[in-house]
């Protein structure tokens, strides 16, 4: 391997390293089952590393999105299997501070949050993923789901209102 390859090498570990969980998450909630999230994530990450770096420079996080969305929905297509998504474990970081009280009520409001994104219909649930989950911007959602950077933000709004209201209906 020559040091331009072992360059390429590291960069693709790193990237992996990072968005790997993230990007199983998300593709495990397109497809519905574990084993081909993991078919859709390594080929997500096979075209990376067939991908030129500098087609990629500032928008990394959206191409890998793109990729994985585009890859997964092809498998789901092509077994044309329309599961209920398997619920999607989130991990909460664990710190110093907060009694284990604290922590399990953190829990316990997060489980809740969670069940209800998925009460909300699929694209409101897509895009409040990619969102919050992800830290995507409404421009680059837009890109991933080929959706207006308007009509990104009207999913958000309506689905986040619509847990709101869940959360707390006295506040309405």
């Amino acid at each position: 391997m020559n040091n331009g390859q072992a360059v390429a090498a590291e960069w693709l570990r790193e990237i992996l390293l990072k968005y790997e969980g993230d990007l199983l998450r998300y593709a495990q909630r397109i497809v519905g089952d574990p084993e081909q999230a993991r078919d859709v994530v390594q080929d997500t990450f096979l075209k990376l590393w067939q991908q030129d770096r500098a087609e990629l420079d500032g928008h990394l996080v959206e191409w890998l999105y793109t990729v994985c969305r585009n890859r997964a929905v092809d498998v789901r297509r092509k077994e044309q299997r329309m599961h209920t998504l398997a619920e999607e474990s989130w991990e909460v970081h664990e710190s110093s501070g907060p009694s284990p009280g604290a922590t399990a009520e953190c829990r316990d409001s997060a489980a809740q949050v969670l069940d209800l994104v998925d009460g909300l219909p699929s694209n409101q649930q897509e895009v409040i993923r990619l969102k919050f989950q992800a830290g995507l911007s409404y421009r680059e959602i837009s890109r991933v789901t080929g959706l207006t950077v308007t009509h990104v933000g009207v999913l958000l709004h309506t689905g986040l209102k619509a847990i709101r209201l869940r959360l707390c209906p006295a506040n309405t």
